[in-house]
């Protein structure tokens, strides 16, 4: 068994926090805890976490302390459902009630795992024992053990903490960030002179969550993203619309219009379906909705008062100062080619010559990947997003975001963004079409009154990069040549030691922290920050195993 500095923990009891600040103060100097309590319905906070407790939203929520060195995870849902859900290596248990699912608990604990539960009846006893448990006495609490022989797959050896990140957009200044804080050195290759130059360098992104009437996997993933990005962002140093705050940003609220009456219907019906508190989502009916917009609108709106727009450039920027000197950046490089040499991965320009070398390659830079051999095969295209630019005194003053068909950002630095728009076309020059395009969507909204007729033609155009899902790739790289028909996803080759983060499209901004986290655990062998359900949704493998299913299935 580990040393008590080091362990997980699964709480079923987590009452007053008692268990949880007992273990974080018996930590250790040097040592990790990570802390994972499951709530049905989340309490309120202990004192001690006030300022830390999440939004009560289902889910998987990650709080970080200490500077790391202690995790929480607070996930909140049905019991069995989460267990069910939960990929770890624990070392301890609190379980003060019976529990019908067993078997998970078996699942998840390391040989000699210590379980601390009420003695119950002979049945409960009996299922401890059929389940692997056994102890010397009949306590109360029952202490017990982790006994089974059932084989087990050997804990992951500790990784080679060196990696290349290609990207400084903020896919890989997010990686970088979250692999710098556990003690990696890394270095970051980008082709420009600066970071967030690509799709992340727009003057404004909007983050806020998405709804849907069955909670789906684009749901569920981007809630748990934007809460995560607005957590990581304050430990960042936080964010303000004046620039006094590392991240140039605001959290001003979002405004979603409906589109009709069926759509504000379907608004008000998913906001009181699932009962999300105030601060995360409110219905307003059209009167309340005008009074925030300044002018009428038919219909209803959800408002996201978390929500806001930011500046995607600072906000790389803020990601890359916390790495400190652990982070060695090299600009004006573009990687063109990469090859493996034993146990290390060279990355190299187009005239051989080797820009960096790693033990582990972290492909983010979106389209760019596109053109490296290793991702070629993955279905990656490219949107191209024309955002129109107004200056503030030719537009309506916004106190928030407001968005339906298009969205409107209050004005940053003198200037309104409006967008975008979702073409086909790679052309990165600004087409006069596309912004007039812009501008009828933002008329719809706003009344064509409250904008100019003709500004001149200002902006930006910028390429997502998308997967046919809409869902972005995080994680170990599949191998496209390499023989074979795997069944399920553990069993997709791979290229040893190389991984991506892709294929953000227009979310990069708040799924890049989030995505970031789910890498550096992977690469760590510690529990993600997702449920498993979601985690398997953005493996970078699932696309070669669906090909290689339907080539079995077509098979004569």
């Amino acid at each position: 068994m580990r040393a008590l500095a080091d362990r997980v923990i699964l709480d079923l009891g987590f009452g007053d926090g008692a268990h949880f600040a007992h273990f974080a103060q018996a930590r250790g100097e040097g040592g990790r805890l990570h802390y994972i309590a499951l709530f049905d319905h989340l309490p309120p906070a202990p004192a001690q976490l006030a300022s830390h407790w999440p939004t009560a939203v289902p889910g998987l929520h990650r709080i970080e302390l200490d500077d790391g060195r202690t995790v929480l995870d607070v996930a909140i849902g049905p019991v069995d459902t989460l267990l069910a859900e939960l990929a770890a290596r624990v070392d301890e248990f609190i379980v003060p009630f019976p529990l019908p699912a067993l078997r998970a608990l078996a699942r998840l604990a390391v040989p000699d795992a210590r379980l601390v539960t009420c003695p119950g009846d002979e049945d409960w006893r009996r299922s401890l024992r059929a389940a692997g448990f056994s102890w010397e006495a009949a306590t109360a609490p029952l202490q017990a053990r982790y006994t089974s022989r059932k084989p087990q797959p050997p804990r992951p050896a500790p990784p080679v903490r060196s990696a290349v990140v290609i990207g400084a957009g903020v896919a890989g200044a997010a990686a970088c960030e979250r692999l710098c804080a556990r003690g990696w050195d890394v270095t970051l290759v980008e082709r420009h002179a600066e970071p967030a130059q690509e799709a992340s360098g727009n003057r404004a992104g909007i983050f806020m969550p998405l709804l849907s009437r069955d909670d789906n996997l684009p749901t569920r993933l981007t809630r748990a993203a934007y809460l995560y990005a607005l957590r990581r962002w304050g430990a960042l140093g936080g964010m303000a619309a004046d620039g006094s705050a590392p991240i140039l940003g605001e959290e001003c609220g979002v405004l979603q219009l409906a589109r009709d009456a069926e759509h504000a219907a379907l608004q008000k019906e998913v906001a009181e379906a699932w009962r999300y508190p105030d601060e995360y989502v409110r219905w307003l009916d059209a009167a309340a909705a005008s009074r925030l917009l300044g002018s009428g609108t038919p219909h209803g709106a959800w408002l996201f008062a978390q929500g806001g727009w930011a500046n995607p450039a600072s906000v790389c920027r803020a990601m890359l100062a916390a790495c400190g000197a652990r982070l060695q950046r090299v600009f004006h490089a573009e990687a063109i080619r990469l090859e493996r040499a034993g146990e290390r991965w060279l990355v190299m320009s187009a005239d051989g010559t080797v820009i960096a070398a790693g033990a582990h390659v972290i492909v983010a830079n979106g389209a760019g990947a596109m053109d490296l051999a290793q991702t070629a095969g993955l279905p990656l295209y490219t949107m191209r997003g024309q955002v129109t630019h107004l200056p503030a005194d030719d537009a309506p003053h916004l106190p928030l975001v407001v968005c339906r068909e298009a969205y409107m950002t209050p004005a940053v630095d003198g200037i309104v963004s409006v967008g975008a728009t979702y073409d086909k076309s790679a052309d990165r020059a600004l087409d006069p079409a596309s912004q007039r395009e812009n501008l009828e969507r933002a008329r719809d909204i706003l009344g064509a009154a409250r904008l100019p007729a003709e500004p001149p033609l200002a902006g930006r155009v910028g390429l997502r990069c998308m997967a046919p899902d809409r869902l972005p790739l995080v994680g170990a790289l599949p191998d496209h040549a390499a023989p074979g028909q795997p069944e399920r996803l553990r069993d997709v080759p791979r290229h040893p030691n190389l991984h991506g983060l892709l294929g953000y499209a227009s979310r990069g901004l708040i799924w890049a922290p989030l995505a970031a986290e789910l890498l550096a655990s992977q690469l760590e062998g510690a529990a993600p920050p997702l449920e498993a359900t979601l985690v398997a949704a953005l493996d970078p493998g699932r696309f070669l195993l669906k090909a290689r299913r339907r080539s079995v299935a077509g098979a004569p």
